[in-house]
């Protein structure tokens, strides 16, 4: 293992498709279940319960039940979720500021590659 490049270590916290969105839409404050969800689109609940839960297992994320009726639970970033939060927006800022070739060379036709 090369120790000179913690990415590999970052890479085990954010891994799978969904993570770095849902700590982006967290970022200010509790989030209820539903909002997460809403803000995302496209994402199962099956898929966001999971992701959820690999996040408060991490400690970036924590969980708080109100233990209510009906149902009431949202999440918020730990102290240590918000330094990964500071660390994941220079990322958003670069895909922000590069949409437009990202999105132009996705939308070119994929040329065959050698057999």
């Amino acid at each position: 293992m090369d120790d000179t490049c913690g990415l590999d270590v970052s890479l085990k916290v954010i891994s799978g498709k969904w993570k770095p969105l849902i700590l982006y839409h967290v970022q200010d404050g509790p989030t209820r279940f539903s909002q997460v969800r809403q803000r995302i689109g496209g994402i199962s609940e099956k898929v966001l319960i999971q992701q959820l839960r690999e996040l408060v297992a991490m400690n970036v994320l924590v969980r708080h039940d109100h233990q209510r009726v009906p149902p009431m639970v949202d999440y918020a970033l730990t102290p240590f979720g918000r330094t990964l939060v500071k660390a994941l927006l220079p990322l958003c800022e670069w895909g922000t500021q590069n949409r437009a070739q990202v999105m132009e060379t996705l939308a070119k036709p994929q040329e065959p590659g050698p057999n």
